[in-house]
């Protein structure tokens, strides 16, 4: 064999001994006894900095975040690979189906349909090395009080356990339930599910004494955190809730992470933070901690320092507060003067941009689709911090948005509710 030859074969035999140890099976476990958890992937201690949703995953990956988490298998196979190449893991979820929509769980061929679903998945794509763990279902609980439901989750957590034992199994429900009754119910019924996922939002602040009242010994991940819900907040006359700014949801999601999480160490295996990438939900910024541009808003430096000890070097402008002169009878033409206090920690220049959008006043349930609002682009004249709209024809709800943004990515957002006295008009 000549000299060159050999050098070609040895740096193939490194290079597929790389690849395969990049790519290998990752193997995942919960150590210790109650009050002591600890979460270990290839046998190395794993605290989960993760966030819902699987786009700027590069972001990510430099704000110190370590995993995201999906809501179904739908494009699994290219998220995997995505997040692997940033050096992510993925909580995968496996939507199950939810009475509210019309599912039945005493509906045998149905319930069968949805195990199989799921074992597809697994068998598919448990040898990915960015698997972290299996979440079965979110928030299909609805008041947690149907067994059915919980055979169901515990029969497919079982089945999973026997095509791979190398993940843990999770299912998330929305809150602890009355009393603590849903988790309890998955202690009860549930013996084949590992880690209880909670989504919590205004009650994330209390969620740990919670969790210990409730008596249930699993650990748990919060598995949404973020601002107060549309459901939690204050209410205007006409009952459109008031969505707090984006600088007082940064401070509530470092709140919540340092009661719910890092002082639960133990007990509470990580997090994801919630949303990163945005959505409409009520409004069309509630729960996203990014712009569809990618700006970040101040959630993200939030998290950023909870999971590395250290802000962002550069941090997202702060919105101090957002007034209108009149935001209650209004009527078409009128002319309402709206004013922003705004700043920047590096006192970077800022550009602002005003929005006027249909507000309907719909409060989200359980994350489900909601178109976005309309616009009235020609309905704002501004300059700076100062705006002047001039009321639509159509009377309703609207409310003004206000953006801010710096030149290093960073941006922040407030709005305020109106509400025009006229008859509700078609929007074209």
């Amino acid at each position: 064999m000549s000299r060159p030859f050999r050098y070609l074969v040895l740096f193939v035999m490194c290079l597929t001994t790389f690849c395969a140890a990049a790519f290998a099976q990752s193997r995942v476990a919960i150590t210790g006894q109650p009050g002591q958890f600890r979460l270990q992937r290839n046998e190395m201690p794993y605290k989960i900095h993760g966030v819902g949703g699987d786009s700027y995953l590069s972001l990510l990956a430099t704000a110190g975040g370590n995993s995201i988490r999906s809501w179904s298998t739908d494009g699994l196979g290219e998220l995997l690979d995505e997040a692997h190449k940033h050096g992510l893991t993925v909580c995968v979820g496996m939507w199950l189906g939810h009475e509210r929509h019309g599912f039945d769980y005493q509906n045998e061929a149905a319930v069968v349909k949805q195990l199989d679903d799921c074992l597809r998945a697994v068998r598919q794509h448990k040898d990915h090395p960015a698997v972290l763990l299996w979440a079965i279902g979110n928030e299909m609980e609805g008041d947690g009080k149907n067994p059915a439901i919980w055979y169901a989750v515990n029969h497919i957590a079982r089945e999973i356990k026997r095509i791979d034992p190398d993940h843990p199994t999770m299912t998330v429900i929305a809150e602890l339930g009355e009393k603590g009754n849903k988790v309890r119910s998955i202690e009860r019924f549930c013996p084949d599910i590992d880690i209880i996922g909670v989504n919590s939002y205004g009650g994330i602040s209390t969620l740990a004494e919670r969790y210990r009242k409730s008596g249930v010994t699993k650990p748990y991940i919060v598995t949404e955190h973020g601002p107060r819900g549309p459901w939690e907040v204050e209410k205007t006359r006409w009952g459109s809730p008031v969505e707090p700014t984006s600088t007082v949801k940064g401070k509530g999601y470092a709140h919540g992470y340092q009661k719910a999480v890092a002082q639960q160490s133990g007990q509470c295996l990580g997090s994801y933070a919630f949303l990163w990438g945005y959505k409409q939900e009520t409004t069309a910024t509630w729960f996203g901690m990014l712009l569809p541009d990618g700006s970040r808003l101040a959630a993200v430096d939030a998290m950023t320092e909870a999971w590395t000890g250290t802000p962002p070097r550069n941090q997202c402008p702060r919105i101090m507060s957002l007034k209108v002169n009149r935001s209650d009878n209004l009527k078409p033409g009128e002319r309402v003067k709206a004013s922003l206090a705004a700043s920047d920690p590096e006192d970077d220049a800022l550009k602002i941009t005003w929005v006027l959008r249909q507000d309907t006043g719909t409060i989200g349930v359980g994350g489900d689709y909601q178109p976005e609002e309309a616009t009235f682009a020609d309905a704002v004249s501004a300059s700076g911090t100062s705006a002047t709209v001039t009321i639509p024809e159509g009377g309703g709800g609207y409310r003004l948005f206000a953006y801010v943004r710096d030149d290093h990515g960073g941006a922040a957002v407030a709005n305020v509710p109106l509400y025009v006295d006229a008859p509700i008009k078609p929007i074209p």
